[in-house]
């Protein structure tokens, strides 16, 4: 097994005051950096021509004769991932609902996800009366995701042992474990989407090729509903509407990305690297993990599906992420994969990229920095109140260390 290299010192720092040290999740003798770029270019994985054609397929739009919907939220995987190039972030939506009786969570009828758009106009569905817990939830970053999705189940299991207990402001990540649909429905320890729902980017693409697009696949071939009712008068395609082909490819596309870039300019620059800093000393940096180094190549992951190729293991990332679930005073309310527990869990959100959002948290409701800052409690309470306590010249070095991302 590999060596955790944890963030014992960072925590004692965050107690007792301390400066921090290197916040380091995983480090290995033989890891390289891993490519990193806004520019449309493979990491290694796949040849440029092959990048380009599986780029266009992450781009094409789908029809109501390729099996559109009949319940929508877009047309193609770009429309939500796209800022600056295709895969990345966007300021799209989506929205959630489901009822809380003060035990139990019941999914909205037809399934927590309310779908925005559909093919016919008596389809359209909303927030049905009875279900209080609703939310808004952002679309996420899909480059470099073939790094996250060859981390090792023990390298996440690692970051969450190393985070404090309750005795010094219990910053604990859970660790989840979720299905694997193209292996059987074998268990691994979650990493995408805000509620950890997969742990693979397959499972990953095939959930968001039915739950976005309406598309079924040989992974889940059911259609969804409209508020729980059939939508099969409306839907000519026969299921599954995808053989698999597009799911794969897909996947494969985002395999072979890039991770977000930093602006190098701005992170050159004394502020930004007086923040860096700052956001080690306060504390950002338990949940915020700067590095981790994926899996060695040739590990079989997802189940044994797949082994990790050259391109991706023994690589150092640097996503400001642990991607574990933890309670910050802001979460949804919606329970998925991982129980109750997760109720009001998310995610943290990797940072790597994040100057490319201008709504920023799960919901996309805070403007700046700042606020998405102060919107944080619970497990975060004792960093965000080292933070008010920065001075407001540290204050603004740590935004732009941030605006650096």
């Amino acid at each position: 097994m590999r060596i955790l290299k944890t963030v014992v010192f960072l925590v004692f720092a965050v107690v007792l005051g301390l400066p921090a040290a290197n916040t380091s999740a995983v480090e290995s003798q033989s890891a390289t950096e891993a490519p990193a770029g806004f520019d449309d270019q493979t990491n290694g994985l796949v040849l440029q021509d092959q990048f380009e054609a599986d780029k266009a397929t992450f781009e094409a739009r789908e029809a109501i004769s390729d099996g559109l919907g009949p319940v929508y939220n877009a047309q193609s995987c770009a429309e939500c991932h796209q800022n600056p190039v295709t895969g990345a972030i966007s300021q799209v939506a989506e929205v959630r609902a489901g009822h809380f009786d003060g035990a139990n969570f019941d999914e909205h009828p037809g399934g927590s996800l309310i779908h925005s758009r559909a093919i016919n106009a008596s389809l359209q569905e909303r927030v049905l009366d009875g279900n209080e817990v609703r939310t808004l939830r952002t679309s996420l970053n899909t480059l470099g995701d073939g790094f996250v999705e060859a981390i090792g189940d023990e390298t996440f299991m690692a970051i969450a042992k190393s985070q404090p207990g309750a005795s010094r402001g219990r910053i604990e990540g859970e660790v989840i474990r979720v299905p694997v649909l193209e292996a059987g429905g074998t268990l691994r320890v979650g990493r995408f989407g805000w509620k950890n729902q997969h742990a693979s980017l397959v499972s990953f693409s095939a959930d968001a090729y039915l739950n976005e697009m309406g598309i079924t696949s040989p992974f889940l071939p059911a259609e969804n509903t409209a508020n729980g009712a059939s939508v099969a008068g409306y839907d000519s395609v026969l299921d599954p509407e995808d053989s698999g082909d597009d799911v794969e490819t897909f996947a494969r596309f985002m395999r072979a990305t890039k991770a977000p870039p930093r602006d190098e300019a701005l992170a050159a620059t004394a502020e930004a690297h007086s923040g860096s800093q700052l956001f080690d000393r306060i504390g950002c940096a338990i949940c915020h993990v700067r590095d981790i180094t994926t899996a060695p190549a040739g590990t079989a992951i997802n189940g044994g599906v797949i082994t990790v190729a050259s391109a991706l293991g023994d690589k150092l990332i640097h996503p400001l992420s642990d991607f574990l679930l933890h309670n910050v005073g802001t979460g949804d309310g919606i329970v998925q994969n991982g129980g109750a527990s997760t109720r009001n869990k998310l995610r943290t959100p990797p940072l790597w990229g994040v100057r490319t959002r201008n709504q920023l948290m799960h919901d996309g409701q805070s403007l700046s920095f700042n606020n998405a800052i102060l919107r944080h409690a619970g497990e975060a309470s004792l960093v965000i109140n080292s933070y008010r306590r920065l001075s407001d010249a540290q204050k603004s070095q740590l935004l732009v260390f941030l605006r650096s991302l």
